[in-house]
C-alpha cells in the first residue's frame, strides 16, 4: 500500500510528538527529526512505538535539522524508504531551540546566538522546503506547517531572539504559499495559545505566564499540544486547498478574550 508522508523537524516532544501521533492515525508514514540527549530516549522510544501501533512506518534521527549536511543526509535516508508509489506530503516545522537573551545589557545576545536562533527557527524552514520539493516526490496536494507564537509581535522579557525568529517565520511561509501556490502546495503557520511544554518552561517568567493565560482562555485551561494536532488533521485534507499564507490562532479564543 502506497504511503504519504510527514516530515516533522522536532518530532520528540511537545506539539511535534503531538502531530506526528495524529498523523500517524491518519496513515501517514512519520519521518522525524529531532536533537535530543540520551536522557530522552526512553519517552522517544515509547513514541516510536506508539506509532507505529498504526501501522505505518517511522523513522527518527536525531541530528541538528539546521545542519545542511544532516538536511541531506536525512532526505536522501528518506528517499531510500520511499515505494515509487509513496509521496512526500506534509512538512511540519517545530523547532524550538534558541537563545534566551535580551539585545542589550550584561546578558545581551551575542551575535553567533542571534544567528543560530534565526537559523534553526526559521531560515531552516526555506531550506527544508526547498530541498523536499526538489526531489519531485512532494505531492500537489502538499502541506508546510510551521510552529509561531505571540512572541512574534508581543514583547516578553529575554525573549526577543526568539520574537525576531518567529517574526521571521511567518515572513517565510507567506512567501513560500506564494511561490508554491502553481504546484499546489500550502504553507501556514500555527499559532497556539499558551501550552505548558518544555520549551515554555525555558522562559524566564513563565509560572507567570501561564496563570495568566489559565484566567484569560474562554475555556479556562491552556491550549494543549493535542489540541493543534487535531487542527493539523484538518489542514492535511485535500479540502483545505485553498488556505494558504495565513497565521492560523489555535488558542480557544485566547487571543481575543479582554
Amino acid at each position: 500500500m502506497a504511503h504519504r508522508w510527514a516530515v516533522i523537524l522536532g518530532v520528540s516532544a511537545g506539539f511535534g510528538a503531538a502531530i506526528a501521533e495524529a498523523l500517524a492515525q491518519e496513515g501517514f508514514g512519520i519521518f522525524g527529526v529531532h536533537f535530543d540527549r540520551r536522557a530522552a530516549e526512553p519517552s522517544i522510544r515509547a513514541l516510536k512505538e506508539r506509532l507505529a501501533a498504526y501501522n505505518v512506518p517511522v523513522v527518527f534521527r536525531n541530528e541538528n535539522a539546521a545542519s545542511d549536511d544532516k538536511r541531506q543526509a536525512a532526505i536522501e535516508d528518506l528517499l531510500e524508504r520511499m515505494d515509487d508509489e509513496d509521496t512526500l506530503t506534509v512538512l511540519v516545522h517545530s523547532l524550538a531551540f534558541g537563545t534566551l537573551r535580551p539585545f542589550a545589557g550584561e546578558r545581551a545576545v551575542a551575535r553567533r546566538q542571534m544567528e543560530m536562533t534565526l537559523d534553526v527557527m526559521a531560515n531552516s524552514l526555506i531550506y527544508w522546503t526547498r530541498d523536499l520539493c526538489e526531489t519531485g516526490r512532494m505531492s500537489a496536494d502538499g502541506r508546510i506547517l510551521a510552529m509561531t507564537s505571540a512572541g512574534s509581535t508581543t514583547v516578553w522579557p529575554n525573549y526577543g531572539p526568539v520574537g525576531v525568529a518567529k517574526a521571521a517565520l511567518e515572513a517565510t511561509v507567506r512567501q513560500l504559499a506564494v511561490e508554491l501556490a502553481p504546484q499546489g502546495i500550502t504553507a501556514n503557520a500555527l499559532l497556539a495559545g499558551v501550552t505548558e511544554t518544555a520549551a515554555l518552561r525555558k522562559i524566564p517568567g513563565h509560572e507567570a505566564l501561564i496563570e495568566q493565560s489559565r484566567q484569560k482562555n474562554p475555556s479556562g485551561r491552556l491550549t494543549t499540544p493535542h489540541d493543534v494536532a487535531q487542527l493539523v488533521r484538518v489542514l492535511v485534507r485535500p479540502e483545505t486547498h485553498w488556505l494558504t499564507g495565513n497565521v492560523l490562532r489555535v488558542d480557544g479564543g485566547e487571543s481575543i478574550a479582554g
